[in-house]
C-alpha cells in the first residue's frame, strides 16, 4: 500500500528521500486503513524506513498485533536535486527533462538522483526475499507512489514506460497473490476505506 497524505503530497512536490511526517489527514487515513485491515491473517508488516510510511504502517501493525519492520528495499526514489521542487520549479530548472518525466519516465535519470530501473531492481529484490521468507503467508508492504507504480508494472508484466498508466492514490491498497511463482492481480488502487473521511 501507499502511505497517507503529507503536506508535500497535498501541494505536489517531489518528495523522494525527504523524511516527511503524515499531516492530520494522513494520520486519519492510516487509522482508516488499520480498520479496513482489521482481522486479516497477516504474518508481517514491512515499511519503507521513511517517516511517512512508518507512520502509516504503525496503526495497522497495532491493529494486527505485529511490529513494523523497516525495509530499505521499499524506500522512495532518490529525486536528487529535484527533491522538494514543485512541478513549476522543476520545469524552470529543466523543462525538457520534466516533459520527458511526463511522457517517457523510463528514460529519466534525475540529476544527482536515480532512475526508475534502479527503483525496480531494489523493490523486486526485496519482494523476492520476502516471498522466500514468507512462503504461503500474507505480508503488508507500505511504501511510496513511485515504488508502488514500478512494482505494479513489474507484477503486471509491463516495463517502466507504463509508469503513468498505473494509478496510485494516497493510502491506496493493492493486493497480489503469488501462484506457482507468478503474480495474480487481486485488487488495485483501493481507497474505499477513505470514503467517509472529510477532506483535509
Amino acid at each position: 500500500m501507499r502511505h497517507g497524505q503529507t503536506e508535500w503530497n497535498r501541494v505536489e512536490r517531489f518528495r523522494g528521500r525527504a523524511d516527511l511526517a503524515l499531516d492530520e489527514t494522513g494520520r486519519r487515513q492510516a487509522e482508516a486503513a488499520a480498520l479496513r485491515l482489521k482481522g486479516e491473517q497477516v504474518a508481517a508488516i514491512y515499511s519503507s524506513p521513511l517517516k511517512r510510511a512508518l507512520q502509516t504502517a504503525e496503526p495497522i501493525a497495532k491493529q494486527l498485533k505485529l511490529a513494523v519492520q523497516p525495509l530499505e528495499g521499499l524506500i522512495d526514489i532518490d529525486f536528487g536535486s529535484w527533491q522538494g521542487l514543485s512541478s513549476e520549479e522543476a520545469t524552470g530548472q529543466d523543462s525538457q527533462l520534466f516533459q520527458m518525466w511526463l511522457e517517457r519516465p523510463h528514460l529519466v535519470h534525475f540529476p544527482k538522483g536515480e532512475r526508475l530501473e534502479i527503483v525496480r531492481q531494489r523493490v523486486l529484490g526485496a519482494v523476492d526475499e520476502l516471498a522466500a521468507r514468507h512462503k504461503d503467508q500474507t505480508v503488508i508492504l507500505v511504501s511510496h507512489t513511485v515504488v508502488c507504480r514500478v512494482l505494479m508494472c513489474a507484477m503486471l508484466g509491463l516495463d517502466d514506460s507504463h509508469f503513468w498508466q498505473v494509478r496510485q492514490d494516497v493510502n491506496a491498497i493493492n493486493i497480489f497473490e503469488l501462484r506457482d511463482g507468478a503474480p495474480l492481480v487481486m485488487l488495485v488502487n483501493d481507497t474505499c476505506h477513505l470514503k467517509n473521511l472529510a477532506a483535509g
